[in-house]
């Protein structure tokens, strides 16, 4: 090899090498103190430590909180006019914060909550309301669900700001009350009173998309585009009773319970819907051999029942996704010990996929319960929200950034079981993609349980991920 060569093939190694210790260090995890942070990852780890340590759960709201976000935003130059508190009560306000643009597009939507779920001493290993830092761990209330999301974007807008970035169109960010709990749910709020304040092209949910982890390695990258609609029915039998002495087989509680076994034994159809697809398309290849060849079965037309019955055993989570789902989730009856029950009910919570419908599912109860003595009654109104079309620049984007941050782990979007605060914003006809590049594991799931808690080195690349989104999302 010439010398001349050989000094361009020791430059390029050298090259290689610094790029790949860069990129390293945008996922470094500091081992004590904040003396090893990046600026970026000490202003991101103060305001996650801020946030755990206030107390936000439903009987105290979550004002402090969105006004200690208000203040470092302030501080950060963002002016009083773009800086909204409001909301029901004093103790439930929200904050809105709108980050100019050149206004060359309409606005997006950023949303997240503050509220977290009831989390008391005695349950936990330690105070739930104090950031620990333990073992490669974040831990506290809202650690995973969702304070990590909300100081990742609150950070971001912060660092934004300071790079004198301007986007190409406006960025809202909405940290609201009421996601988990209460009467007063923020996003619901915001659009019956100040809808101005969020209205957008399309909203990202900070919350409802992410990474999974399992056995400790990447595998996939979520992005929500829909989720399945919350319902619920009570199935009531009424008998005359009688002394318990002298029990008669027409029992309120044996037919009631008689019509619950029919409802366990039954299966709602299968339906996929685009997401749904795609979910399993690009799933199929991160599967065991059966899985996998399964989820190539179920795409093809017409359905293959025996593959679509196999993956559905196999998993609670593939069955939920592919069809509206029925469970009996509260039971009572009778009135004393030594009486036959006059009354015995129960509740049915259904989770219907967003082109089902409250009509089709009680006739379908009715015809499985098969008796007419238990009268189902429909609990509230559903808030059905239509599919997010698969938006190209969102996709495209998460694509990117995952490729060449996670090498290997395949994006696809997902439809939740659960429900969050996008369906609220599709009902308006806002489309909601679920973003986030925090990923956890899929095997120790904590949030709203005991010591919850989040990868130090995951939380440190989310920020960083949502960095590079926003600033892709919005260039120039």
């Amino acid at each position: 090899m010439r010398n001349s060569t050989k000094i361009l093939f020791l430059h390029l190694c050298l090259a290689v090498a610094l790029l790949i210790l860069a990129t390293q260090s945008v996922f470094a995890q500091p081992s004590r103190g904040t003396d090893a942070f990046s600026p970026h990852q000490k202003l991101a780890h103060d305001i996650f430590k801020e946030l755990i340590e206030i107390n936000t759960t439903m009987t105290i709201g979550s004002t402090n909180a969105a006004e200690a976000m208000a203040s470092r935003l302030r501080a950060a130059g963002f002016p009083e006019s773009d800086i909204q508190l409001v909301g029901p009560r004093p103790q439930n306000m929200n904050l809105v914060v709108r980050f100019h643009g050149k206004g060359t597009l309409r606005p997006v939507l950023f949303i997240g909550h503050l509220d977290v779920v009831e989390a008391l001493r005695q349950d936990w290993s330690f105070d739930p309301f104090t950031f620990l830092e333990k073992d490669g761990y974040f831990y506290g209330r809202g650690t995973s669900d969702m304070k990590c999301e909300d100081a990742d974007i609150v950070a971001n807008l912060i660092r934004l700001k300071g790079e004198g970035f301007v986007p190409n169109r406006d960025i809202i960010v909405a940290l609201t009350e009421h996601e988990e709990n209460g009467d007063a749910n923020g996003i619901e709020w915001l659009l019956a009173h100040r809808r101005e304040l969020i209205d957008a092209e399309f909203a990202i949910n900070l919350e409802g998309g992410g990474g999974d982890i399992k056995a400790g390695k990447p595998i996939l990258m979520e992005v929500q585009t829909s989720e399945k609609v919350y319902i619920s029915y009570q199935l009531e039998v009424k008998n005359r009773g009688g002394h318990s002495s002298i029990p008669v087989k027409d029992n309120a509680i044996y037919r009631l319970a008689a019509g619950l076994t029919k409802l366990a034994e039954y299966n709602f159809p299968i339906r996929l819907n685009e997401t749904t697809r795609t979910f399993f398309e690009r799933t199929a290849n991160k599967e065991t051999d059966q899985d996998r060849s399964d989820m190539v079965a179920i795409l093809k037309t017409p359905l293959d029942t025996g593959a679509a019955t196999r993956l559905a055993a196999s998993s609670a989570y593939y069955s939920a996704l592919m069809r509206t789902t029925c469970v009996p989730t509260m039971l009572s009856g009778g009135h004393a010990e030594n009486a036959l029950p006059q009354t015995a009910r129960a509740v049915v919570n259904c989770r219907m996929l967003p082109d089902d419908s409250a009509e089709n599912v009680l006739g379908t109860l009715h015809r499985v319960l098969d008796d007419s003595q238990i009268t189902v009654t429909q609990l509230g109104q559903p808030r059905p929200g239509p599919l997010s079309p698969l938006r190209k620049d969102v996709m495209d984007n998460v694509e990117k950034l995952t490729a060449s941050m996670w090498p290997g782990v395949a994006v696809t979007p997902i439809m939740s079981t659960g429900a969050s605060d996008g369906k609220f914003l599709r009902q308006a006809g806002i489309p909601v993609y679920g973003v986030s590049g925090i990923f956890t594991d899929i095997d120790d799931v904590r949030a709203h349980g005991r010591d919850e808690r989040i990868g130090v080195r995951e939380f440190y690349a989310g920020v960083e991920f949502m960095y590079r989104f926003v600033k892709s999302l919005t260039h120039n």
